[in-house]
């Protein structure tokens, strides 16, 4: 797990899950976690979930906000400034920065001014 070490609130919501046994998650400056936010670097092999699908990095700009029970899976990496709406799911990279993300798979909803 990287971080800015002035960032330390990150860690300050409660139920949030960083599984990073196999791969790291990047936080950018000024970010914020709101509570029950699962960060995945790796999941299960769908022909055997006894194996591993293989991992890969997670990073996070700056300035961003994830939303309440939103989850990023492996590989992601969001934009300086994007907002994850509460309950969504980051399936895949968002390289636009300051807009807002939402949904389930979540995707690009509007830019912020």
């Amino acid at each position: 797990l990287i971080f800015d070490c002035e960032d330390i609130h990150n860690f300050q919501s409660h139920g949030c899950y960083f599984q990073n046994y196999h791969a790291k998650i990047h936080i950018g400056q000024g970010t914020y976690i709101a509570p029950n936010c699962g960060f995945i670097t790796a999941n299960h092999d769908l022909n055997d979930l006894s194996k591993s699908a293989g991992a890969a990095d997670i990073h996070i700009g700056k300035n961003c906000w994830i939303g309440m029970n939103s989850i990023l899976l492996p590989g992601v990496s969001l934009a300086d400034g994007v907002v994850v709406g509460a309950g969504s799911t980051v399936t895949k990279t968002i390289s636009k920065s300051n807009c807002i993300v939402g949904g389930n798979p979540a995707r690009i909803i509007r830019d912020l001014i």
